[in-house]
């Protein structure tokens, strides 16, 4: 099931670099729950109706300078409803401060102000990013995400059929792991969904019959990777020999997650198969798919023609 999450105002602060201006202002238990953020433009000239009031608030270069041109007695009716409308926080961008006026209200109010020197298109788009992949509906599967020359590869299977060992032979031929066991998968648009390692399991992988692994401290920090865009499927299953087995790869399988569809290829299972080989080819068909190239379509392309030549 699905779930709409928050986020810590602490984490933000961190994450993006800010400078807290109100450091007296106990931040803990604040949550933001919102990916979209608000500049304040129309606000800061007394006009409050359809106010975003839950979202961050940013102060850039031009609020700064029209609240400069403003004499206290107009700007401190406005900052009063401003900072009362139970917002979260207000970030000032682009090297602005906040004034004195702006500091006591949002001690009176206990709204946190931060300050960052990065331009306010650039925060913006950084923050809106960021926020999107912290509040995105996930969910946590059973798997395994590997990052195969740029592709993210979801290897899914029942426990025990090798998706881990499958995972650390691909590490050891230069590819990175993302999650072993875990998959927390988070769907941050229509089109993009992007899977992490829950942070107690980071870097691990468990080999059955050895125990538990560090990879990045076996490995090195080239060989892990914090998130992943999961842009294919491979499940592993036992090999069947009733079982119809699509060998051409015409038509293109899906499996779907938080409503998102992905392109899945059922792997059966047989000694002597060499699994890593396999997912690396199965990515770099992916690719070649995504980039107009199709090798099943050219050899029935091919076949095609030579009936028709012999004809």
């Amino acid at each position: 099931m699905a779930v709409v999450q928050s986020i810590d105002l602490t984490k933000m602060v961190e994450k993006l670099n800010l400078k807290n201006e109100t450091p007296d202002i106990d931040m803990a238990g604040m949550k933001l729950v919102t990916p979209e953020v608000n500049r304040p433009a129309l606000q800061l000239t007394g006009y409050f109706d359809h106010f975003a009031s839950e979202r961050v608030q940013i102060v850039g270069y031009v609020e700064y300078t029209y609240l400069q041109s403003r004499s206290k007695e107009e700007k401190f009716p406005i900052y009063e409803r401003f900072f009362s409308s139970n917002i979260p926080c207000v970030v000032y961008t682009s090297q602005t401060e906040p004034e004195e006026a702006a500091l006591e209200l949002a001690h009176k109010y206990q709204v946190p102000i931060l300050s960052t020197p990065v331009m306010t298109s650039n925060f913006m788009a950084e923050v809106i990013r960021w926020m999107n992949v912290e509040l995105a509906p996930r969910i946590s599967i059973h798997g395994v995400l590997v990052d195969v020359y740029g592709e993210g590869v979801l290897i899914m299977g029942e426990s025990g059929i090798g998706k881990s060992e499958t995972a650390l032979e691909l590490i050891k031929r230069g590819h990175r792991l993302v999650t072993d066991d875990v998959v927390e998968i988070h769907k941050v648009s229509d089109d993009s969904l992007v899977g992490r390692s829950p942070e107690i399991t980071k870097h691990f992988i468990e080999l059955r019959g050895i125990g538990i692994v560090d990879v990045k401290t076996l490995f090195g920090v080239e060989s892990v990777k914090e998130t992943q865009t999961i842009d294919m499927v491979i499940k592993l299953e036992e090999w069947d020999k009733d079982k119809q087995y699509d060998r051409m790869g015409l038509q293109e399988e899906y499996t779907e997650f938080l409503g998102n569809k992905v392109v899945c290829h059922s792997l059966p299972i047989r000694p002597g198969r060499n699994l890593a080989i396999i997912v690396e080819s199965a990515a770099v068909n992916h690719r070649q798919k995504k980039m107009g190239y199709n090798a099943a379509e050219e050899l029935y392309r091919r076949v095609q023609a030579n009936i028709a030549k012999k004809s």
